[in-house]
């Protein structure tokens, strides 16, 4: 169980998300605060003193952490309040097995009907990706990762599938930032995204799948052998 903290400071509120409604803007911020891990698995989060950082109320806060708590990212503990979640071990062996549902049927879609514009900005990706890697720019190869997920699920045609991956992609990249450290995984998903690349532009359906299901399977192994025993 992951150590309680002490609570947030302003500095992780830095998104410049556009004018909506109060709560809307206050929970795009908190997410992604949350996604990018400036609030970290266990930090408590108190409606007083996030409204006064993000200047409003509590009610648009409160409304806020309901809907987080919807998502996924936040837990109400009795007596206790708000906390930001982590993931047990069960956790990451379902949000897996839907990514081998999802993902792997997405890539063989990719190979089959992606235009090439798409493919060309994959592997355009693929090309920085494995030069930022080579550079030891961590930040931008990070973000290099992200930018190969939006595009290639952006871009599939069934909109069903497309907004599953879309409910699921907040706890995808959450999880990516939290194993970043892990020695050798970025290097292993720059070459991973490398095959699923280049099965995709070879217009090849099952290499597609293929390498896709290798890479989940890979993210899989190493994230359930830094996670607590069953």
């Amino acid at each position: 169980m992951s150590a309680r903290r002490a609570g947030p400071t302003p500095a992780v509120f830095n998104s410049t998300n556009g004018p909506s409604t109060l709560t809307d803007w206050a929970y795009r911020e908190l997410k992604d605060a949350i996604v990018n891990l400036r609030l970290r698995p266990g930090e408590p989060l108190r409606e007083a003193a996030l409204a006064a950082m993000l200047g409003v109320s509590k009610t648009p806060v409160r409304e806020a952490l309901s809907w987080l708590e919807r998502d996924g990212l936040v837990e109400m503990e009795v007596f206790k309040g708000a906390v930001v979640t982590g993931y047990s071990r069960r956790d990451l062996e379902e949000i897996y097995e839907l990514r081998l549902l999802l993902e792997v049927s997405a890539a063989r879609q990719a190979a089959t009907f992606l235009e090439g514009d798409t493919r060309r900005r994959l592997a355009s990706v693929s090309a920085a990706s494995r030069h930022a890697l080579d550079a030891d720019n961590t930040k931008r190869l990070v973000q290099l990762i992200d930018e190969f997920d939006e595009i290639l699920f952006d871009s599939l045609q069934n909109r069903r599938i497309r907004a599953l991956i879309g409910n699921l992609r907040d706890h995808v990249k959450r999880i990516g930032h939290l194993s970043e450290q892990t020695p050798g995984r970025l290097a292993d998903s720059v070459a991973e995204h490398e095959r699923i690349i280049q099965a995709i532009t070879d217009g090849d359906p099952e290499a597609g799948a293929r390498t896709m299901r290798a890479h989940i399977l890979s993210v899989q192994a190493q994230q359930l052998a830094l996670s607590e025993p069953p």
